[in-house]
């Protein structure tokens, strides 16, 4: 019986998901069917978790919105999930960064850079 389900779970997965990380900026383009008409809606803010594996698979993304932190689960694997687009990576040491929104302000998004920890390095 689990041979079974897992050759669906296989079939469900998708093939080619961008590679991203807790504390990464991204950019989430999900498919909102209204009516009879089909549009592309973008979500952009911080991925502060992922959870589960294979097909469970999900990330939360974080954003600050009119002064209010919004936060959204998204399946990984879902059909909903058009594309993810990373903006700009960010260096964490944590694997969950709710701490983020006890954060007010500039505060709540910032996380280091991957770019700027390379060049302290370098110097």
């Amino acid at each position: 019986m689990s041979k079974i389900i897992e050759k669906i779970n296989q079939e469900q997965v998708k093939k080619e998901v961008a590679a991203f990380n807790v504390g990464d900026s991204v950019k989430v383009h999900t498919r909102v069917i209204e009516g009879d008409k089909e549009r592309i809606q973008i979500f952009t803010g911080i991925v502060i978790a992922r959870k589960g594996h294979g097909i469970n698979e999900a990330f939360t993304v974080r954003k600050i919105s009119y002064g209010e932190g919004v936060e959204r689960v998204f399946p990984l694997h879902s059909p909903k999930v058009a594309k993810i687009e990373v903006t700009k990576p960010g260096r964490v040491r944590r694997a969950r960064l709710h701490y983020l929104r006890k954060r007010q302000g500039k505060e709540a998004m910032s996380v280091k850079d991957q770019g700027q920890q390379q060049t302290a390095e370098a110097a």
